[in-house]
């Protein structure tokens, strides 16, 4: 066995791998439609996820917002109020879709056809534990996540001090998208 064979071989398996890994390699000459999953609580959905949406459908065909159930997670507003309240509100964006799940965000993501996870940053501390969610579900699905960077006028802005706000009864307007009622 030559050196050249032992190489041409190593590469071809290491070749596979990477298609296994990523199957959206496999298929690049098949025109596809770039669905990209957008999870959170969005409990509230505020003007920062709005702005991660409205940037993401300039990346993606579709946007699929996927308000994750989580039973250990003291919620604000009902599930039923969050779909009714963001849906209402893209009701005349048929690019994007809102739906919730139970389970892994990533099977979610097969079970609607997103071969993509979008997530927004806001800060460094956001980046750590972001890179390491998407490298576990680069590594159990092959779906891929990218990042958009919160704005800079906005990265003072989350859900949990929204949340905070409406506990003490104060006024959120500046804080959820124009239109949208809580």
């Amino acid at each position: 066995m030559t050196a050249d064979y032992w190489l041409l071989n190593k590469n071809r398996i290491s070749n596979k791998k990477i298609m296994r890994q990523h199957s959206s390699l496999s298929d690049l000459s098949l025109p596809q439609k770039r669905i990209a999953l957008f999870p959170g609580t969005f409990d509230p959905f505020t003007i920062g996820h709005e702005s991660l949406v409205k940037r993401g459908l300039m990346l993606m065909d579709e946007v699929v917002i996927a308000i994750g159930v989580n039973e250990a997670k003291k919620t604000f507003f009902s599930l039923e109020k969050r779909l009714k309240t963001i849906r209402n509100f893209y009701k005349d964006e048929p690019r994007i879709r809102v739906e919730s799940y139970n389970g892994l965000t990533v099977d979610f993501a097969r079970q609607v056809g997103a071969k993509y996870i979008l997530r927004g940053i806001r800060s460094v501390n956001d980046f750590e534990y972001e890179k390491a969610v998407a490298d576990l579900n680069r590594t159990i699905s092959g779906i891929e996540t990218f990042v958009l960077f919160t704005e800079p006028q906005l990265t003072h802005i989350s859900s949990t001090l929204v949340r905070e706000l409406l506990r003490y009864g104060h006024d959120i307007s500046e804080f959820i998208p124009e239109g949208m009622k809580w």
